[in-house]
């Protein structure tokens, strides 16, 4: 069997996720979220069968079933066990069917824009027989009034130009055969083998899968959440970018406040976090709650680099700034990411050669009395690490005396 063309992009070791596109478009449909989705994921995008250059494997008609077992595929050529599922109209019902019927492949679920079954079947098959005589192209006008609403192709004109240009890369017989694909399927009843966590997606004024279509789809699926964009029609992720985009971040790997929480959790440990959210200051909470969101939520979160890679940049430029005050919680929390004491030692060193050597000398006796009481040696008692005031020098002087020689 022929492979699927696709392409793949991000950080290797991130999370897959398969993006699955519409009947009559091609893998640029995704343009718009691609900045903020290979952030966090390795993003394969796929054609399907004679769309945007792809082959046409044999003449339709197609079932889900085909067009569900190229995502399986791709998978397999990719060595992924597992990846989150993302499609829009067509490309969700493709994605409805490989969760439902192989639901061990998939991790999460977003369904855009479709449906379990878009009636009537004979209006989908006089598509096939149309395009099949004229080509897709044939139809741009005709879509363009079902996939933007009036206002937005107004303020847009371009965008009438793309839909035009992935029209023309459409074989005809590749489309015609997915229409009698989409004529065929009937997956009511189906989602209650769906396992992921899903979140159905609509536009607020889609003709195609309207948003009383996407009610019924989310009540079919256990736990399924379902949003609304308003101003959107069928394709929402073009018309309502911005909005679609977080929804599908935001389900996949959770809000930023979310993801900070846990991950500031994890480095810094319950016991800080529990008494930075006690604090009864109004100022201390909400500037907490920007740095949850900022810093641990969309920064640390991000996966190019791992967690103990971003402890040894934030330890080298606590170090280098002499934020001392800072730098007893961020070796412990370099702790709780796996660095050793080696390495953090190795970290204090380097920051000495390029930042400075007073600077990594105080720094160093902070972080040898943190290792300290790690082991549980005791320290002298006229410094602790909290006591950092004073210039780099007489902290550095103060902290020998507690635990030994700097560098300097």
């Amino acid at each position: 069997m022929t492979l699927p063309t696709f392409d793949v992009s991000g950080p290797p070791e991130a999370p897959v996720l398969v993006l699955s596109n519409s009947l009559g478009t091609t893998r640029s449909l995704w343009d718009r979220q691609m900045p903020q989705l290979r952030q966090h994921f390795r993003v394969v995008r796929y054609e399907h069968r004679g769309h945007g250059g792809a082959p046409t494997p044999f003449p339709g008609p197609y079932q889900l079933a085909d067009l569900g077992g190229d995502v399986v595929e791709i998978l397999d050529h990719l060595a992924v066990d597992r990846a989150s599922l993302c499609g829009l109209s067509l490309g969700g019902m493709v994605a409805l069917w490989v969760a439902a019927n192989r639901p061990e492949r998939v991790d999460r679920l977003v369904l855009a824009c479709t449906a379990t079954h878009l009636p009537p079947p004979d209006a989908w098959r006089a598509r096939a027989q149309s395009v099949r005589a004229e080509g897709a192209a044939s139809l741009g006008e005709a879509l363009l009034g079902r996939w933007f609403t009036a206002g937005f192709l107004g303020r847009r004109p371009d965008v009438a130009g793309e839909v035009r240009a992935m029209l023309t890369e459409v074989d005809a017989e590749g489309y015609a055969g997915c229409c009698e694909a989409i004529a065929e399927a009937d997956q009511r009843g189906r989602g209650t083998d769906v396992g992921a966590p899903t979140l159905v997606i609509a536009g607020a004024a889609d003709p195609v899968a309207t948003p009383a279509m996407a009610l019924a789809l989310a009540a079919e699926i256990d736990g399924a959440a379902l949003t609304v964009l308003p101003g959107a029609a069928h394709l929402a992720n073009v018309e309502q970018p911005d909005r679609f985009t977080a929804a599908v971040v935001d389900h996949l790997i959770g809000t930023p406040a979310e993801r900070g929480r846990a991950v500031r959790r994890m480095v810094l440990g319950e016991a800080h976090v529990a008494r930075s959210e006690a604090d009864p200051d109004p100022m201390a909470a909400d500037f907490a709650d920007v740095v949850t969101r900022t810093a641990w939520g969309e920064v640390w979160t991000r996966p190019a680099l791992d967690r103990a890679t971003r402890s040894c940049v934030t330890l080298a430029i606590l170090v280098v700034l002499g934020r001392l005050h800072e730098l007893p919680l961020h070796v412990r929390g370099a702790r709780n990411n796996g660095l050793r004491e080696d390495q953090i030692l190795e970290v204090v060193l380097h920051s000495a050669v390029y930042g400075g050597v007073p600077a990594a000398n105080a720094a160093l006796a902070v972080v040898r009395q943190v290792l300290a009481e790690e082991h549980g040696t005791p320290g002298d008692t006229s410094g602790t690490p909290g006591d950092t005031s004073g210039t780099p020098g007489e902290i550095s002087d103060r902290w020998a005396g507690a635990g030994g020689a700097g560098l300097g």
